[in-house]
């Protein structure tokens, strides 16, 4: 994901006509997402102020406007899903995995912490413990890991997978568009968070940048 790809994904929800129904998401060629651009890091990484906006002001809104789609998302997830790539893969409310995905947040070897939004997100959606390995020990999970651990709804294999996504389209697509967009608002209701003290702890996060 490139910066201007976070910028790009911010804008979804006018991008999308009012017709669509649902929400397919998956990576072009044999991978879902590998994360970050790395070759971007350098102009940013190093200054907390730049480190800060590129997590606040562009990914997290990114995420954020993914989450407040009305619509069904499905994340159809090949290959590697790892770091944002994961992150983006906790916005949907439907987790398909073709059975060579595999899945991380190797961020630890570039000597960079999860942002605290993106933290919250994923350690919500994946799980407290799958997220303090995986942060902590740079470590990636199986397709069958992640599934045993309530991550993925289905693993699919080569053979089934485009016809199941279409299906799954099709079968979503065929349901109440209201009950969709009222179980979403539910959803976010539920797990609304109190923002005040989430900013509080974002002031303090990006002071390791020059380090």
């Amino acid at each position: 994901m490139t910066r201007g790809m976070w910028r790009q994904l911010h804008g979804i929800r006018a991008q999308l006509p009012a017709s669509v129904r649902c929400l397919l998401i998956q990576g072009e060629g044999e991978h879902f997402c590998a994360g970050g651009d790395i070759s971007e890091y350098p102009s940013f990484r190093f200054e907390e102020a730049t480190l800060a906006h590129f997590h606040e002001e562009e990914v997290a809104p990114a995420l954020d406007a993914l989450l407040a789609l009305d619509m069904p998302v499905i994340a159809a997830i090949a290959g590697h899903c790892t770091g944002g790539g994961l992150e983006i893969a906790c916005c949907a409310d439907i987790r398909l995995a073709r059975v060579d995905a595999s899945f991380g947040a190797p961020i630890a070897k570039l000597g960079m912490p999860m942002a605290p939004r993106e933290l919250e997100l994923v350690a919500r959606v994946a799980g407290e413990s799958v997220v303090r390995e995986m942060l902590l020990l740079a470590s990636s999970y199986s397709v069958s890991q992640m599934q045993a651990r309530g991550f993925l709804h289905r693993v699919i294999d080569q053979e089934s997978w485009q016809s199941t996504l279409q299906q799954t389209v099709d079968h979503l697509c065929q349901l109440s568009p209201q009950a969709a967009r009222l179980n979403k608002q539910a959803f976010r209701r539920i797990f609304k968070q109190n923002r005040t003290g989430r900013h509080r702890m974002c002031a303090e996060c990006y002071e390791f940048s020059s380090t």
